[in-house]
């Protein structure tokens, strides 16, 4: 359950009850997947509940707003400040915080006249999740970025996502690889991928993905400990058989990833340049500065 009959979010400009917010089922976004929105995380920290990376979600939801046409004129501290209110009255700390815009009625294929901002928050307090994941290279690809603007966070884009993370489970996997549309690996169903080959970081580019906020502060910590990061196009069959791989998001954090189409990776997690970087982020959400993460394995 994400919220009970307590539960308080931030609808249309004031603080409602979950159980008593209403919209309009004539909406664009409920017909068309024409929304925007962002998932952030809060955490318990020695200086209190902290959102981390609170004001790049928030600019990256203006800029998903904007791409898509559709009005929104809230600024970033506005949006600071509600998050932490909302977080605030449902007495929440390591929280998942969902905003959400959503768009006037209209049957029309036309851009949005109005809009309205949803804030809903939820307890998250997960941490890592433990088991390596199974992952397949799926029969679906991410969209065309010539046919969508697959840098905004946009609702409708995330039905390839059920679709293949479904498609993965059905086969006796946990999650699903996804490519391009030129057949180069681009990301999961719901976080970008990392693959760890010598002592090298290898990511795919920002040309065909949504460049998670997660996916920049991971390259900032590899730039702390000196492991080179290489942004290129490569194949699945590049990475299969690699030293480690991980999916990392907002929600995920940095989840390690067991093998790809059922070859194992090959280094022990602990060994890994990705275990220390994982362990980095762990720091940062937690509060520590990134002078504080240390140095990386010799």
């Amino acid at each position: 359950m994400y919220y009970d009959n307590d539960t308080i979010i931030y609808f249309d400009g004031n603080f409602v009850k979950a159980t008593e917010a209403k919209t309009d089922l004539y909406g664009q976004s409920l017909h068309y997947g024409y929304a925007v929105f962002e998932g952030i995380k809060s955490y318990k920290t020695p200086n209190g509940t902290q959102i981390f990376k609170v004001a790049e979600h928030y600019d990256r939801l203006r800029f998903s707003a904007e791409t898509m046409h559709i009005p929104f004129s809230y600024t970033i501290p506005e949006l600071i400040e509600l998050s932490y209110e909302v977080l605030k009255r449902n007495n929440l700390s390591d929280a998942y915080i969902r905003p959400l815009v959503i768009s006037s009625p209209n049957m029309g294929l036309s851009k949005a006249k109005e809009s309205q901002l949803v804030i809903e928050a939820w307890e998250w307090n997960n941490g890592y999740l433990t088991n390596q994941l199974r992952v397949m290279t799926s029969s679906y690809r991410r969209p065309n970025p010539e046919a969508f603007h697959v840098k905004a966070k946009v609702s409708g884009h995330y039905v390839n996502s059920i679709l293949a993370c479904q498609e993965a489970r059905d086969k006796g996997f946990d999650e699903a690889l996804l490519l391009d549309s030129n057949g180069n690996v681009a990301e999961s169903s719901g976080a970008n991928v990392f693959f760890e080959r010598s002592g090298i970081l290898f990511t795919p580019p920002k040309d065909n993905i949504l460049p998670g906020i997660t996916r920049a502060v991971v390259i900032e910590i590899c730039k702390k400990l000196e492991i080179p990061v290489v942004e290129k196009f490569f194949k699945p069959e590049m990475m299969k058989g690699a030293d480690a791989a991980f999916f990392c998001g907002t929600a995920a954090e940095i989840v390690t990833l067991a093998s790809l189409d059922a070859v194992p990776f090959c280094k022990k997690w602990v060994d890994t340049y990705s275990n220390q970087i994982q362990k980095a982020y762990s720091s940062l959400v937690l509060g520590k500065s990134m002078d504080s993460i240390g140095n990386k394995l010799k």
